[in-house]
């Protein structure tokens, strides 16, 4: 099985910390990468749009962060998909239980689904098998 490149995009210095752990324990990835808000990841997604071996397979998203949000940033993503060399598989990742979330996470065809916060290992092994190609 090839091991992916996860990227967590979350504000929580606390959760980064974890998050990052349960990714190495969990032995799936090739390599992660942490960025504390949405302008941040889609800055470095767009530097490395002809890079395809560079680009994330996962991204883990929060919903509630500064400067740019999970949503502002998965709208951002439909206006480069195209230019995107990798079919990149998208989870919402967050603390909040509201319905309305979850029911808007279903409008992204580009979210393939909403894991509420804490994250396990179990989580993340299950990503890597439902993604494997």
């Amino acid at each position: 099985m090839k091991k992916k490149i996860i990227w967590v995009v979350d504000d929580d210095a606390i959760y980064q910390t974890i998050i990052n752990r349960l990714i190495i324990k969990s032995d799936a990835f090739s390599a992660h990468s942490s960025f504390i808000n949405g302008k941040e990841a889609m800055n470095m997604l767009k530097t490395m749009l002809e890079d395809i071996e560079s680009l994330p397979d996962i991204i883990l998203l929060d919903i509630n962060m500064p400067v740019m949000d999970g949503w502002e940033f998965m709208e951002e993503i439909k206006m480069i998909k195209s230019k995107i060399s990798k079919h990149i598989i998208i989870y919402i990742v967050s603390s909040s239980i509201a319905l309305e979330d979850k029911n808007k996470s279903k409008n992204f065809t580009d979210i393939v689904g909403y894991i509420s916060k804490p994250v396990s290992v179990a989580d993340l092994v299950s990503i890597i098998q439902s993604n494997n190609d």
